[in-house]
């Protein structure tokens, strides 16, 4: 029962914190971000330009550096795919990408990583990473 609730808390948080807990769906609060599952990664970030931010909702750096993230994701709409991914409800994918310390940031081209972040990042840095592979 303890770790039943205990998982439920945890959902429930994340679900808070995301805005939704829905595969691919773009949030309330962050329009212009979708949330990435290992159900729809490679629908939404296996081509073209993505940015996609791993954090996890008992990390204040990453609750801290999502506003950076939701206004890049709306500076580059139609450009360039934000994602996001819980690196606690997404294991799979933490593990395929090596994720050890949050908040990273990847930048894959045509589903191929060419950049990677590690900590909290000034918006400045990320736009210009992200202007290597395309234009605004």
């Amino acid at each position: 029962m303890k770790n039943r609730l205990s998982v439920t808390l945890v959902i429930t948080l994340v679900c808070s914190f995301a805005g939704s807990c829905s595969d691919g769906k773009r949030t309330d609060e962050a329009p212009d971000t979708i949330l990435l599952t290992v159900d729809n990664f490679e629908k939404e970030a296996g081509k073209d330009v993505v940015m996609i931010d791993f954090w996890a909702a008992w990390c204040k750096p990453c609750r801290g550096f999502a506003p950076t993230v939701e206004k890049i994701a709306g500076q580059t709409a139609g450009k360039v795919k934000v994602g996001k991914v819980d690196i606690d409800a997404q294991d799979e994918l933490s593990n395929k990408f090596r994720i050890y310390s949050v908040p990273t940031v990847i930048i894959l081209k045509d589903g191929a990583e060419v950049e990677r972040f590690i900590g909290v990042q000034p918006e400045g840095i990320l736009m210009k990473a992200l202007g290597k592979y395309t234009e605004f």
